[in-house]
């Protein structure tokens, strides 16, 4: 035992050397609560914690494996944002929830953080007055004899976009900060960008195609989720057609992922992030290029889960024929003067549309309703509605399929069912239109979506 203490002294000494402090003094803080957390991708994770004193000081340690952004975070629940970079860092003022109070005194890196983040949102917002102005000067005939002022407005316009270039210029090449602060300024400037700096706008989308989404520095700085909206989210708004767009999204989904597929952890958790924001924001084009490209992917291995969302695209895309379904367990709501199908097949209409949803699904409770409600409209339209139910106890689905007016169909399988499978339905609500040859012709992404389609290809 005597052997042993020295041993795990020299450990316990040798993580600590190789550890660094976050000390703070908050005057207003006694005995509160402090935790430290870092992102971790999509994540974040706590580091340690520790309690101010009857002073408000306070000591946290970190270690190098924990390089990134990370915050601060007390009672007040307001975070105060840290560069780890493997540097001391000290912190003084009233409390964390009054930033306007707080300075940091210790940390090279971490005082650049702090004065880059107080002085370039003020520099942007001088930019937007600025450049208000500089459009009345040119476009409105009373001030635009006024050529003085015009070239003072762009002399000091590029004054604050230089002032802040050289900020960043000045800072070591080598350290986080120096990464961190350029990364940060294109994603939180995009909204800005498309609105009132719109000559950007090109230069700013090449920057998100050049950003390598696999960058642990990246991954560690709290902005993989901004920088992935944001990318795709100024694509979307970027002014141009639609077709455009997609094509444009086509690219950037190319340049992502010929990075990504070096690493497959983050491959699969930064693809799975965009497939959904896609689709969320019915960008079904391009969510199905994303779909086809991750399923072409032969150096990476996609996890289950995802591999079988993707898969839908592949096998559900428009324009495939889509499995006869054949009604094997019980078929509500067969008109009185109709002879019960026993397939998808025998149904004689124009199209079908076909609902995967299930009695403990919310989102089916709002959907269901809405078709019922649109569902004399489309039927007048030579639409038939199948809904497929996905329950396992046949009182449920008669409760539900007794609300509507549509043929409801369940074999109480679950997901088990063969025709979930052969459709490849992994969430409920999901829909298809068909043909009357089993064409698939859409995937809707909700009632609404369904009915602009009908409005504009059924028309009268």
């Amino acid at each position: 035992m005597k052997k042993i203490i020295p041993v795990l002294l020299f450990l316990y000494n040798a993580i600590l050397l190789q550890s660094q402090n976050i000390s703070g003094a908050l005057s207003q803080s006694q005995n509160q609560k402090i935790s430290l957390e870092a992102f971790n991708g999509f994540k974040t994770y706590q580091i340690s914690s520790t309690s101010t004193d009857v002073n408000g000081s306070f000591i946290l340690r970190y270690s190098k494996n924990d390089y990134g952004l990370a915050y601060l975070i007390s009672v007040e629940n307001k975070p105060f944002f840290v560069i780890l970079s493997g540097e001391d860092i000290e912190i003084k003022g009233e409390a964390l929830g009054l930033t306007e109070t707080l300075k940091t005194t210790k940390g090279s890196e971490n005082i650049a953080f702090a004065r880059y983040a107080s002085e370039h949102p003020r520099r942007e917002q001088a930019l937007s007055a600025w450049k208000y102005l500089e459009k009345i000067y040119i476009y409105d005939t009373l001030f635009s004899i006024q050529r003085n002022s015009k070239t003072a407005i762009e002399q000091e316009m590029q004054r604050i976009t230089r002032e802040d270039e050289d900020f960043i210029k000045s800072l070591d090449p080598k350290t986080y900060v120096a990464w961190y602060l350029p990364t940060r300024r294109m994603v939180s400037d995009v909204s800005t960008i498309a609105q009132y700096r719109t000559e950007e706008i090109s230069a700013t989308i090449a920057a998100f195609r050049n950003l390598d989404y696999s960058d642990s520095r990246l991954y560690r700085s709290g902005l993989l989720r901004d920088a992935v909206e944001s990318h795709f989210w100024l694509l979307e708004n970027c002014g141009k057609p639609l077709d455009s767009v997609f094509a444009e999204m086509k690219v950037s989904i190319d340049a992502m992922m010929s990075k990504l597929s070096k690493d497959e952890k983050k491959f699969n958790e930064i693809t799975d992030y965009l497939f959904d924001l896609l689709e969320r924001h019915s960008l079904f084009q391009a969510s199905e290029y994303l779909a086809l490209k991750v399923l072409n992917e032969v150096s990476c291995t996609i996890d289950n889960d995802l591999a079988k969302q993707l898969e839908t695209y592949r096998a559900m895309k428009k324009g495939n024929i889509a499995s006869d379904i054949f009604f094997e367990g019980d078929l509500l709501n067969v008109s009185v003067n109709a002879k019960a199908p026993k397939k998808l097949s025998d149904l004689k209409c124009k199209h079908t549309l076909i609902v995967f949803g299930a009695g403990w699904c919310q989102k089916c409770t709002e959907e269901l309703p809405k078709i019922a409600g649109l569902y004399t409209k489309w039927k007048q339209k030579g639409i038939e509605v199948l809904y497929i139910s996905l329950d396992d106890k046949k009182d449920v689905f008669k409760d539900v399929a007794s609300k509507f007016p549509f043929l409801s169909y369940c074999d109480y399988k679950k997901w088990s069912s063969p025709v979930a499978n052969q459709y490849f339905v992994f969430g409920t609500p999901t829909m298809f239109l068909l043909d009357s040859k089993r064409e698939i012709l859409l995937r809707p992404n909700s009632v609404q979506q369904m009915d602009a389609w009908v409005d504009w290809f059924l028309k009268d």
